[in-house]
Order: C-alpha cells, then sequence, then structure tokens
C-alpha cells in the first residue's frame, strides 16, 4: 500500500471541523444517489450513525502511517455491515458519495491530488471490508 498520506491527512484535516456538515451532506447524497439504501437505515438512529461514521473516518485519519493497526478493525466492520444488508455494489457507490461529500464541504481548497488520494485509501478500505464481509459467518439481512 503506497498512500499519498499528505494528500490524505491534509484533505481530512480541512473538512474535519465541519465534521457534523460532512455527515449530513455524506447521508443526504446517498439517499438521493442511491433510495434503495434508505431502509438499510429504517432501524438506525441517523444522529448516531452519523456520528459512527465520522469516527471511523477521524479512526481512519489518525491511522494513516500504520494501516496495519486498522485493517483487523476494517475486516471486523465489513463482517457487521453483512448483518445491516450492505451488498458488495454498494461500496463503490459509497466511496463516490463519501468522496463528493468532502469535496463540497472542503470547497475550493480541494485539489484533484486529494480526490485521487481518497479513491485509491477508499480502495484499500473497501476491499479490507468486503474481505470481512466474505469471511463473515454473520447471516445476511433478509
Amino acid at each position: 500500500m503506497n498512500l499519498n498520506v499528505q494528500a490524505l491527512e491534509e484533505s481530512f484535516d480541512i473538512v474535519a471541523p465541519r465534521g457534523d456538515a460532512l455527515m449530513d451532506e455524506f447521508y443526504a447524497r446517498l439517499f438521493e444517489a442511491a433510495p434503495a439504501v434508505r431502509p438499510l437505515f429504517a432501524a438506525t438512529d441517523i444522529d448516531r450513525q452519523k456520528t459512527m461514521l465520522l469516527g471511523t473516518l477521524v479512526l481512519l485519519r489518525k491511522s494513516l502511517r500504520d494501516l496495519g493497526a486498522i485493517l483487523p478493525k476494517l475486516r471486523d466492520l465489513g463482517a457487521r455491515h453483512v448483518a445491516y444488508g450492505a451488498q458488495p455494489d454498494h461500496y463503490p457507490l459509497v466511496g463516490d458519495v463519501l468522496i463528493g461529500a468532502m469535496a463540497a464541504i472542503a470547497g475550493s481548497e480541494w485539489q484533484p491530488r486529494h480526490e485521487h488520494a481518497w479513491r485509491e485509501a477508499f480502495g484499500v478500505v473497501a476491499g479490507t471490508m468486503l474481505d470481512g464481509a466474505r469471511e463473515s459467518t454473520v447471516p445476511a439481512a433478509a
């Protein structure tokens, strides 16, 4: 893994002070781009969900220089998402929506290198989560 850690840290540090706005933007974009995923959140406290996602992003930001430490957590997260009804084809959509939300929140400070770095990083995150999902013994949501 040869991620552009500098671009990832820099870009996250731009959006982190507006974390609540980032989460609002992400979920608004997600439900607009993929209304079919909204039922996956029907029994979810969306404010708590936003807090958990932002917390995961903060953990990822803190772990960029030692990704090996976070990979087991990402595999576990992927395994848990099976029970929530997450499908492999949801991952690219979530990545696109998250990166778009970050760009919107960062505004003119967002650079093409930030997007490229996040696409690469999300590929690692999604790949690791999907590995966890494939290894999962948790029953899939109906």
